[in-house]
């Protein structure tokens, strides 16, 4: 119920920034204004700002598309419009997921992150790519784990001129490797987490960057 009241104080906030359109037939108001909050629950995991965008692009989609075809019919001129821009859950998909992962490379929050790979997921095996890279990041986590419970076997051990190996060896004692790290092997793994995750983060940037770019040139080319 208090995500619900949530939302729909989201929605209001919106809305009062809106200029809507204004039909004398009720019908076709009822039915502009229940297209209009399917944008915005479409749209409710993006910011504020980008929920505004889009909706004030789409609205004036609708507008364009109602003078065009605007016969003295309200109700059947605003379902034309409608139909031809189509189902907002539908259509937005892919503007969604592109603004999703704008906001995620852009701040670097993880939980963006998370929801922009899930959104474009089905858009390419590179987001599938991504989507692995993400969670072996949970290894430095293990990694940390392990040298707390286990600190004898867990670290960056070294065997004289054979190999080095940085992770959990059971029996590295018997094994005659030494562990180099010590107490610093905490911090060094946090600091290689955060490296990766910065550099995984930022190719997925440049991956989103080219996505732009390929979209405009498209839109240059219709």
């Amino acid at each position: 119920m208090d995500e619900f009241t949530n939302n729909c104080k989201q929605i209001n906030i919106i809305e009062m920034e809106l200029n809507k359109i204004n039909f004398k037939n009720t019908n076709a108001q009822k039915i502009y204004e229940n297209y209009l909050l399917q944008i915005q629950l479409a749209t409710k995991k993006l910011s504020k700002a980008d929920q505004q965008d889009v909706l004030m692009e789409l609205n004036s989609h609708i507008y364009e598309s109602f003078q065009k075809n605007n016969d003295n019919d309200e109700l059947s001129s605003l379902i034309n419009a409608l139909e031809k821009i189509g189902i907002p859950n539908e259509v937005l998909k892919p503007l969604i997921a592109d603004k999703k992962l704008s906001q995620a490379t852009k701040t670097f929050n993880p939980i963006y992150v998370l929801q922009a790979l899930a959104l474009n997921i089905s858009n390419g095996v590179i987001y599938s790519v991504f989507a692995i890279l993400y969670m072996l990041l949970f290894g430095f986590i293990f990694l940390i784990i392990a040298k707390i419970s286990y600190p004898s076997i867990t670290g960056f051990f070294y065997k004289k001129d054979e190999f080095f190996v940085y992770g959990l060896i059971p029996f590295a004692e018997n094994k005659m490797m030494y562990e180099v790290l010590g107490n610093w092997f905490i911090p060094v793994t946090i600091l290689l987490a955060i490296f990766f995750y910065l550099i995984i983060t930022a190719l997925l940037k440049f991956k989103g960057y080219l996505n732009k770019n390929k979209n405009q040139l498209k839109s240059q080319n219709l």
